[in-house]
């Protein structure tokens, strides 16, 4: 089995991790490739001769599963080189929480030996995609786990007009607004008193950024759906992000989200659930004071 290893910042810290890891894939007798990024930053200090494959051409190799080493946030910029392509993703968690890079270092060998054995299956997560009158994120125009629309100044709220199928829906008068994906859920959604969704549901989650009326909530709707927004505020450009990318857009610059027509796929381990997982990362049911 072939397996690719991807990091997009890595960590000279985390050099002894990557070493056990390297030996415990040799052990297993995994193929081994390193995507360039990781080669460079690895290659000076290791003593085991390693190929590499840059980042653009992974789907040349065809790995059998991508292994990205880092947070969700390493997980979420990899995608951008599989997509189109039916490699699975693996996330090592070296960060904090680790919703989707849900493997921990202590973790690796036993989940290893499950990926050798087998002993997996490949969890489909949809995304969504985001269509401008100019193209500005180019072929990177997908998300995971949400679009983010952010005001430009520090002070002055933007005006955010909804429309699903046409339709009109609300005027968000708020810091910004969240498009999320199932996926997204645990994500920035979430923070701003968005709902936890199943990651198989076939939906779209829409959450206002500190809204000024109280009484505007979240809203699930069918990612069957279109969602069209149109900003309104006092900035002439205002942010908008695709997970880990970001660009500035006109204020009169009309947004389009849809759900793409690509997935991905996260290996999930036997005996790995998601009701475990937001247990765990939510500590869940954990009474603090006994």
């Amino acid at each position: 089995m072939k397996v690719a290893l991807y990091s997009n910042r890595f960590n000279q810290a985390w050099f002894p991790f990557l070493e056990n890891l390297i030996e415990i894939l040799l052990k297993k007798e995994f193929e081994i490739v390193l995507c360039k990024k990781l080669y460079d930053e690895v290659k000076p200090s290791s003593p085991i001769s390693l190929s590499y494959i840059e980042e653009e051409r992974l789907s040349d190799v065809n790995p059998d599963i991508l292994i990205t080493i880092g947070g969700d946030g390493t997980l979420l910029s990899s995608i951008q080189y599989i997509i189109g392509t039916r490699i699975p993703i693996m996330g090592i968690n070296t960060g904090r929480l680790g919703f989707l890079a849900s493997v921990s270092k202590e973790e690796i060998d036993a989940a290893l030996e499950l990926v050798k054995q087998q002993k997996f299956v490949y969890d489909k997560r949809s995304l969504l995609q985001i269509e401008t009158p100019k193209g500005l994120f180019g072929n990177v125009d997908f998300a995971l786990n949400e679009l983010t629309i952010h005001k430009n100044e520090v002070a002055s709220m933007i005006t955010i007009h909804a429309y699903i199928d046409g339709q009109y829906l609300n005027s968000y008068w708020a810091d910004g607004l969240i498009i999320s994906t199932p996926t997204g859920s645990t994500a920035y959604s979430l923070s701003c008193g968005g709902p936890i969704v199943l990651a198989d549901t076939d939906t779209f989650i829409v959450t206002p950024i500190a809204p000024h009326n109280l009484n505007v909530r979240p809203m699930v709707i069918s990612d069957r759906k279109k969602i069209t927004l149109k900003i309104e505020g006092r900035s002439h450009k205002y942010l908008v992000s695709l997970d880990s990318h970001s660009n500035y857009i006109d204020a009169d610059t009309e947004l389009t989200i849809s759900k793409s027509p690509h997935s991905i796929s996260l290996i999930k381990l036997e005996g790995n659930t998601f009701f475990d997982t937001i247990r765990n990362k939510l500590l869940w049911g954990i009474d603090r004071r006994n």
